[in-house]
């Protein structure tokens, strides 16, 4: 099975648009999360662990 990582992102910012946490197992797919999230000017946290990165969208 081939995984398509920048599909796993857009999947990822749509749970953050939607008002929910994502996890970015690779720096990857995290980096890919961010720069997708800047052209949709949503506003997140990053909180990076030894595991991933957690990514949660910041409430206005």
């Amino acid at each position: 099975m081939i995984i398509n990582r920048k599909e796993m992102a857009r999947v990822k910012v749509e749970k953050l648009r939607n008002g929910y946490s994502a996890f970015a197992e690779t720096k990857e797919v995290a980096a890919l999360i961010k720069k997708e999230a800047a052209i949709l000017n949503i506003d997140i946290e990053e909180d990076v662990t030894e595991l991933g990165s957690w990514f949660t969208p910041v409430k206005p």
